[in-house]
């Protein structure tokens, strides 16, 4: 049985921490708000994201660091991609990690390109927090948290540097619901997991403007085209693309309302404002930070990606999303 501290109280950590209780490992969560911790420690719920689901007794909370982080067999990363480096970087300076983070394993689930820095969340993990880069795995595939908290069946992919760091990991998470892979393409897994979202934004959108299947199966087809170019440009598998990680993650969070990004789309396709919209999820969403992020490194690496750009022009431009979905497929003629 491992201690395991999984930073990050969120619909997706403490989905998480409930498949690593389930695999026989007692994980130790990390929240912001100490209120929060003490619902965890005294009434077994975290309402605001699990409602009333009981959490078994090997699970615990605490709002301090250092607590969490003292004496843990192995880290899981789930905090919003654009704030993690503040995380990291804030812990780093407190006296108690004078001599920088624990040397343990670390699995980042966190999903995202870090804007300014262009950077993917294992590496922002490695630099913000000073860790060595061969303990970093990242995690990714179909994996709606409602879903599993629910303890429906589902898979992922858990890349690491190396073989025996990756099937380590994924022993962590052996609940009886939940089945991890392994594979060696950090990159190609990390890019998966984050170009999906803003994919998942358009075809939310298409839905919210009332188009049908067709129009959302195109945007997922020619999405996941544009996934695979730009992951294979960055040194990615070009398989991975077409496993749990790049295909099936793609069609989970587009065709399900689960799907904070898809929900967001949805909004903006029925005719609400950036604000509104993000407002109405409630929760994070991180294509759209994702999406000006891709959008920047496409552009500089000379990578078609016209979803990616439609996405932008909505968020940024104020483009009226009609016009970027059926401009998208009203494309001048071209092979495939």
């Amino acid at each position: 049985m491992a201690r395991i501290a999984v930073l990050g109280a969120g619909s997706w950590g403490s989905t998480f921490a409930l498949v690593l209780a389930a695999a026989g490992h007692s994980p130790v969560l990390w929240t912001r708000r100490e209120e929060v911790a003490r619902e965890i420690r005294e009434r077994r719920r975290n309402s605001a994201y699990l409602g009333d689901r009981e959490l078994p007794d090997s699970l615990s909370a605490s709002a301090d660091i250092s607590e969490v982080l003292s004496g843990a067999d192995g880290i899981v990363m789930s905090l919003p991609a654009q704030s993690l480096r503040e995380n990291l970087e804030r812990w780093r300076g407190l006296p108690a990690f004078a001599q920088g983070l624990p040397s343990v394993p670390v699995l980042s689930l966190a999903k995202g390109i870090e804007r300014g820095t262009d950077l993917r969340m294992s590496e922002v993990i490695a630099e913000a927090g000073g860790l060595d880069p061969s303990l970093i795995a990242v995690l990714s595939g179909p994996n709606l948290a409602g879903e599993i908290a629910a303890e429906q069946p589902c898979a992922s992919v858990i890349a690491a540097p190396q073989e025996q760091l990756a099937r380590e990991l994924a022993s962590w998470c052996d609940a009886p619901y939940f089945r991890a892979y392994t594979s060696s393409d950090v990159i190609g897994v990390e890019v998966a997991g984050a170009v999906k979202n803003v994919i998942a934004i358009a075809v939310g959108a298409a839905a919210g403007l009332g188009y049908g299947d067709n129009t959302r199966a195109s945007l997922i087809t020619r999405g996941l085209a544009e996934i695979s170019r730009f992951g294979v440009a960055l040194g990615g598998q070009a398989q991975t693309f077409a496993g749990l990680a790049g295909m099936g993650d793609l069609v989970a969070t587009c065709a399900s309302p689960l799907s904070r990004n898809h929900r967001l789309g949805a909004a903006l396709g029925a005719g609400l404002g950036l604000d509104e919209a993000v407002r109405e999820v409630g929760q994070t969403a991180e294509g759209v930070a994702t999406a000006r992020a891709v959008a920047h490194m496409a552009e500089r690496l000379g990578i078609d990606m016209p979803i990616t750009r439609g996405v932008v022009a909505v968020v940024d431009g104020g483009t009226p999303i009609s016009e970027v979905t059926t401009a998208l497929l009203s494309r001048s003629v071209r092979a495939e």
